[in-house]
């Protein structure tokens, strides 16, 4: 008879392993660089790891990865910030331009948008992604988890902490900014025909 150990292991990496490749891309859209995003699943195995315990086999171990890996990154991101309110209370920066962030504007407004919204689902390359990561962190986290995870509205709002109705709410409104900021290039590459202007 297999030590309850070799028995947890081997439960965990049947119900884990499976999905830390989507585990890596989640981690990746989140933090932006693919150093950060493999401390990121190096974290979530490790903590996953040590709460298993509370997980139950058999249920959804892909949104149970990406919560604790959405923790995990807040956290993170969390004593980040608080070690640069600290830094730049103790030592502000002597020289004043330095230390303005300088913003680029993501959003352009544009006039129209397609109304269907479903061109971006079809591709996904390297521009879609650009755009993907540059929408703002609820809206992206929503889109990632529903159209490249393919996780349900449920599942989302639990990796979320939000309702149904608020995934609903943020993967629209991030599906119609990234209409506006991927039609031209999808025009360009022939996923849809331009919109004919009034004469």
């Amino acid at each position: 008879m297999a030590a309850p150990e070799a028995k947890r292991s081997e439960l965990f990496e049947a119900e884990m392993l499976p999905h830390l490749d989507a585990l890596y891309r989640f981690a990746l859209r989140l933090a932006g660089d693919a150093d950060q995003a493999e401390d990121l699943v190096q974290e979530t195995v490790l903590r996953a790891w040590r709460s298993f315990e509370r997980y139950q086999p058999g249920t959804r171990a892909k949104s149970w990865l990406f919560t604790i890996c959405r923790n995990v990154f807040l956290r993170q991101r969390e004593r980040g910030q608080r070690h640069s309110d600290i830094v730049e209370r103790e030592a502000p920066r002597s020289d004043p331009a330095g230390s303005v962030d300088v913003v680029n504007p993501l959003w352009v407004d544009l006039r129209d948008s397609d109304p269907e919204g479903r061109f971006f689902a079809r591709i996904v390359d390297d521009e879609v992604l650009g755009a993907i990561d540059a929408l703002p962190e609820e809206y992206r986290m929503a889109v990632v988890l529903s159209d490249l995870e393919g996780l349900d509205y449920r599942e989302i709002g639990e990796v979320m902490g939000v309702p149904v109705g608020t995934v609903k709410s943020r993967l629209f409104r991030g599906r119609r900014r990234l209409q506006k900021a991927l039609y031209e290039y999808a025009v360009e590459m022939g996923y849809i025909a331009p919109r004919e202007t009034a004469p």
